[in-house]
């Protein structure tokens, strides 16, 4: 991945704009957590990640909620579906939405994200042949196959899960927010583009996490691939600011943007070179010249 020198770097605003604009110009909801919050439909972010790896910098993702986000991500491409699962990645944020009362609700066993979660759509899609379905196994050795398609496509939507009305019951305590995944490859440059489509985003809390994910999708990738990652698209249907956050959303609106940092993707920490997707883990990624504005707690709605 071509990155330029920090000094060389210009100051994103694109997160900061997007976030004021929706604070300013977005439309009042009542979603159904039952808390307002003001709305936009359709919005975009683009980043070269030769300017820097899209880690926000109006407050302080480091540490824990890098590595988080990372473990999250990486649990999922491996298939997890529950709590327990989870955190032998690294992920530990999910047991408010999976508590006793909440799987109750879907019929699954506390714990259990369920059938239609993104861990199991991606590597246990359901077929009518009865053979479950791994979509990261499967594009990623189509990419290398043929790279010229354009069928490099992973969805996290399993409608039959997904979808509930008086004779269907859903089988997913969140539906998947995120998880739409377009692979452009570039054979003739040897680079790869990620375009990412959200259907519901929670910008201040969620989307930065997954900004994170789908950038360190795309260099793990392009490392198995022998390609380069040349940018990341990201498409919002919904996105949205929850009322509780609004006062915290001001504070981040009064932090001006700073030159975004590098990740580096070392597949040689402890275990050896990595040639499987399924093998990368958070401790693979470096983050430096991060030079964020101050750690700031958000809610956001269970």
């Amino acid at each position: 991945m071509s990155i330029k020198p920090y000094a060389e770097r210009t100051p994103d605003a694109q997160y900061h704009n997007l976030l004021k604009k929706i604070f300013e110009e977005g439309q009042e909801v009542l979603p159904i957590h039952g808390e307002r919050a003001k709305m936009l439909i359709g919005q975009q972010l683009r980043y070269d990640v030769s300017n820097g790896f899209p880690v926000i910098t109006e407050r302080d993702l480091s540490g824990p909620l890098f590595k988080g986000a990372l473990a999250e991500h990486i649990a999922f491409l491996n298939g997890a579906r529950t709590q327990a699962e989870l955190e032998k990645f690294g992920c530990k944020w999910w047991s408010k939405w999976v508590t006793k009362e909440k799987c109750d609700i879907f019929g699954l066993p506390e714990g259990d994200l369920g059938d239609g979660s993104y861990g199991a759509a991606w590597a246990t899609f359901p077929t009518k042949e009865g053979e479950p379905f791994n979509q990261i196994k499967h594009v990623v050795q189509q990419v290398k196959e043929r790279p010229y398609l354009r069928t490099h496509f992973i969805s996290p939507w399993i409608p039959q899960y997904t979808i509930q009305h008086e004779g269907l019951t859903r089988k997913v305590v969140v539906a998947p927010c995120h998880g739409w995944i377009h692979i452009l490859a570039f054979p003739e440059t040897k680079t790869l583009s990620i375009h990412h489509f959200q259907r519901s985003a929670d910008f201040p809390v969620g989307v930065p996490f997954n900004i994170i994910q789908y950038a360190a999708f795309g260099m793990m990738l392009a490392q198995i691939v022998g390609y380069e990652l040349r940018d990341v698209v990201y498409t919002f249907s919904d996105v949205h600011i929850y009322e509780s956050q609004y006062e915290k959303v001001k504070e981040l609106l009064a932090r001006e943007p700073k030159r975004l940092p590098t990740v580096t993707l070392d597949p040689s920490v402890s275990t050896g070179a990595v040639d499987d997707i399924f093998k990368f883990r958070p401790e693979h990624f470096a983050l430096s010249d991060y030079e964020p504005h101050p750690k700031m707690f958000i809610p956001t709605p269970v």
